[in-house]
C-alpha cells in the first residue's frame, strides 16, 4: 500500500447512505485511500457535467456503487461513462448484499474491504 488515493464514488441519489458506509470505512486507519466527497448535489444545474469531468480527472479510480437504482440513475450512468471515456479505472461495488445489478461495461464486485483495497492498489 502505498500513498492514498483520491476516489470518486458514483451512485444513484437513493443510495445515499450506502456512499456513507462507504466514507465510514475510508475513516479506517488503516485505509489505503482518501475518501474525497465529489459528488455533486445540484446534478440538474447547466454546467454539473463540467463539474463533474474535473472531479473524475483529480480522481485516481471511480468506485461504482451498483443497485437496483443504477439503471434508472442518468447521473450515475453519465458519471461512470464519463470516466470510462477519460480512461479512469472504474470498479463496481454492488451496494447491497442480495443486489447484483450489472452496471453495463463495468467489472462488479461484492463490497468487502478485500475487494476495495485490491481495487485502490491496483491504481
Amino acid at each position: 500500500m502505498a500513498d492514498k488515493k483520491t476516489i470518486f464514488v458514483a451512485f444513484a441519489i437513493e443510495d445515499e447512505r450506502q456512499r456513507d458506509f462507504l466514507k465510514g470505512q475510508s475513516l479506517n486507519t488503516k485505509s489505503p485511500f482518501e475518501y474525497i466527497d465529489m459528488s455533486v448535489r445540484e446534478a440538474y444545474d447547466s454546467d454539473w457535467q463540467e463539474k463533474v469531468r474535473v472531479r473524475i480527472l483529480r480522481s485516481d479510480g471511480v468506485i461504482a456503487l451498483a443497485s437496483k437504482n443504477s439503471p434508472a440513475s442518468s447521473g450515475q450512468k453519465w458519471e461512470i461513462e464519463c470516466a470510462l471515456k477519460e480512461g479512469k479505472p472504474v470498479r463496481g461495488i454492488f451496494a447491497y448484499k442480495d443486489d447484483r445489478t450489472a452496471l453495463p461495461g463495468v467489472k462488479t464486485v461484492e463490497w468487502t474491504w478485500e475487494n476495495i483495497v485490491a481495487f485502490i492498489d491496483s491504481l
